[in-house]
């Protein structure tokens, strides 16, 4: 019989247990648990994860990629990309977040969990190509989103918000072309009304 009575705490002390000296920092807040390893023990970890008891995260909700820089309009100290999964265990009613962080910022990697859960194949894809993540051991780690010939990784805290080419359908060549961004990049300033009386107000 499921038991659906499993506090975070409870979890806790599973995945503690589970991961011993991988663990290098175990938090709840807000009712949730993370947990944090190093890149050289994340993929087995994750094997951890799924297969002891007590933990028995047989899915992987989601994976993404964070960008540490500016991080919070704050100067984060550390590795600046991180990858962060959501693991739920379904047969045990709870749930882990998972972050591991990649050791190098100018090549980012970090392996790849495809092979314990094959749910990651699209997720580490897309993590490649909007924030660099390189998944060592994923058979197929191309772009998901952009375009094959796309340059750069959209959303790094240091890519353009024009990007660096736009692309448009030239009628006389009768084809998709791409050019330098036309975009003039300007700073909007709100106007702000300082009428007296105003809307009725004194």
């Amino acid at each position: 019989m499921t038991d659906f009575s499993v506090r975070p705490g409870d979890t806790q002390v599973a995945v503690a247990r589970a991961l011993g000296g991988m663990a290098k920092r175990i938090s709840i807040q807000l009712g949730e648990l993370t947990v944090h390893v190093g890149a050289g023990d994340y993929h087995a970890a994750a094997l951890l994860l799924r297969d002891e008891p007590g933990c028995q995260f047989e899915q992987m909700v989601d994976l993404c990629a964070v960008d540490y820089s500016e991080y919070g309009n704050a100067v984060h100290e550390g590795p600046r990309y991180c990858v962060v999964v959501h693991l739920l265990s379904v047969s045990l009613n709870q749930r882990v977040r998972l972050k591991v962080f990649a050791l190098d910022d100018d090549m980012p990697i970090v392996d790849s969990i495809n092979d314990v859960w094959n749910a990651a194949n699209w997720f580490e894809r897309e993590a490649f190509d909007l924030f660099g993540v390189v998944f060592e051991g994923h058979d197929d780690l191309r772009r998901i989103l952009t375009d094959y010939g796309f340059i750069g990784h959209p959303f790094r805290k240091d890519f353009p918000t024009t990007g660096h080419v736009e692309m448009r359908y030239d009628a006389e060549q009768a084809r998709v072309v791409y050019q330098p961004v036309t975009i003039e990049t300007r700073e909007i300033t709100p106007r702000i009304i300082r009428e007296d009386k105003y809307g009725g107000l004194h």
